[in-house]
């Protein structure tokens, strides 16, 4: 049977249609051409492919397919290891789902309270996303049923098993029915992810567009380290390549805090994200990182799922992953959108073993070169363009974009390119100032008023 090239090939649902022709989706990614097909037949699936690759929509069509929005039960179940990487998968399944009329979908997640999700989920949604702990606790509550489940998907499964998921993941596969269609989605492939799929799965299909060497749009440079001295090292890689933004990998989370002060230290605008923090600080530090007023993350694995930013100038390896796969999606942050990527990485000596498999996988050598450790504290560190400011109002304040732009561009007196990305959430709003203006904009909103009502603002 021939593969795919168009979506028009599939025998896909007509009420699907307008969700693709919302996304403008006309041709099948290599992924959704290798598995969709298999997905629409009722077959598990397991396939390994990395953010971006298309697998959304893939797993999203396959469970829209079979929906019956005038069944009040919940039919699709989709785990995902982060709030960050459910909210997109839950926004993308919504536009895909245009035209299904009457559909619910629910987001459920941690680090948000219980009350509203189990007052939302009185009338059970058909499709719910969401990460496993939260989900869970809501079934064991008796307010999520799954025994109507007939497509269960695990969405960037490798994650959720280092997140320490597999035990609730384990207790939710047995709550939803035995002859249920699976589909596990991973970018990388170890042992425990091949043994969750042969306890979850039957006679699945195995599908992987996880592609050699990275794109050819990644400039590559790998460089001695010295142990002790690393840190200096990655300040000094930050001054000579003087990357807009660059996003640092560290292996240990207790290691993105250390590096965020060393890198403070030299003057540079560094954030740490890991996996211990509070949810409303992640959100608050991929706020200011998308909106350029820090130009380094400094973030864990883990954390980093669900960080969905195309423009990335940089992504170092503060130290290298212990697995190829994990260091071909690292440095896949960059380069996107036809842009020149750019990937640094740190190797100690007794990280050559862990060097050797990504060699091989590249099929060509790596050249090592020296970077000197920094010393003593540089005048001239890159400075991020904008500045955040935090407004304690949003959407449950009715509190809309306009409403800010017009704030500063009326009594504070900005002119419109002053101002950067805005993005309002339930209780709180960012807008990102040009630094030059930020002073100026707190003193004014703060004496000002924001649709005629005072609001606490301060500066990030």
């Amino acid at each position: 049977m021939t593969t795919p090239t168009t979506f028009a090939e599939l025998a896909l649902a007509p009420t699907l249609c307008a969700g693709l022709d919302a996304l403008a989706y006309t041709q099948l990614t290599p992924i959704q051409a290798q598995a969709l097909p298999a997905i629409l037949e009722g077959r598990d699936v397991v396939a390994q492919a990395p953010t971006g690759s298309g697998k959304t929509a893939a797993f999203g069509l396959g469970l829209l397919h079979k929906i019956d929005p005038a069944a009040g039960r919940t039919q699709a179940l989709v785990l995902c290891p982060t709030r960050e990487l459910a909210d997109q998968v839950g926004k993308q399944l919504r536009k895909l789902a245009t035209g299904i009329a009457n559909l619910k979908l629910s987001v459920l997640c941690g680090g948000i309270p219980l009350a509203p999700q189990l007052a939302s989920l009185a009338h059970a949604p058909q499709v719910v996303v969401g990460t496993p702990g939260r989900v869970l606790e809501l079934v064991q509550k008796d307010a999520l049923d799954l025994r109507g489940v007939h497509t269960l998907v695990l969405d960037e499964a490798d994650r959720m098993l280092d997140m320490g998921f597999e035990d609730a993941i384990r207790a939710l596969v047995k709550r939803c029915p035995k002859n249920r269609q699976t589909l596990l989605f991973s970018a990388t492939f170890p042992d425990p992810i091949r043994s969750l799929a042969t306890a979850m799965l039957r006679d699945a299909l195995e599908v992987s567009v996880q592609g050699g060497a990275q794109p050819a749009s990644i400039e590559t440079h790998f460089f001695d380290a010295e142990p002790a001295r690393r840190a200096p090292q990655l300040a000094a890689l930050l001054l000579q390549f003087r990357p807009a933004s660059s996003v640092v990998f560290c292996n240990m989370r207790k290691d993105t805090e250390e590096v965020v002060g060393s890198l403070a230290h030299y003057g540079f605008n560094a954030l740490a994200l890991h996996g211990d923090m509070e949810q409303r600080d992640r959100d608050e530090v991929l706020v200011r990182f998308a909106n350029r007023s820090c130009n380094v993350l400094v973030a864990s694995d883990v954390a980093a799922r669900g960080l969905d930013i195309d423009d990335i100038g940089a992504v170092i390896n503060y130290e290298l992953p212990t697995d190829a796969d994990t260091y071909l999606h690292r440095v896949g942050r960059t380069g996107r959108a036809g842009k020149q990527g750019l990937a640094l990485s740190l190797v100690a000596a007794n990280e050559r073993n862990r060097a050797s498999l990504i060699e091989a996988r590249q099929a060509e050598p790596i050249r090592y070169q020296r970077i000197a450790a920094l010393d003593g504290k540089p005048r001239d560190v890159p400075q991020a363009a904008m500045t955040t400011l935090r407004i304690d109002a949003g959407r449950t304040d009715k509190l809309r974009p306009g409403d800010i732009v017009g704030a500063l561009t009326g009594d504070a007196g900005l002119g419109k390119d002053a101002i950067g990305k805005i993005d309002v959430f339930a209780t709180r709003s960012y807008v990102a100032i040009a630094r030059a203006e930020a002073k100026h904009a707190l003193v004014q909103l703060r004496a000002g008023k924001i649709k005629g009502r005072k609001f606490r603002v301060n500066m990030l």
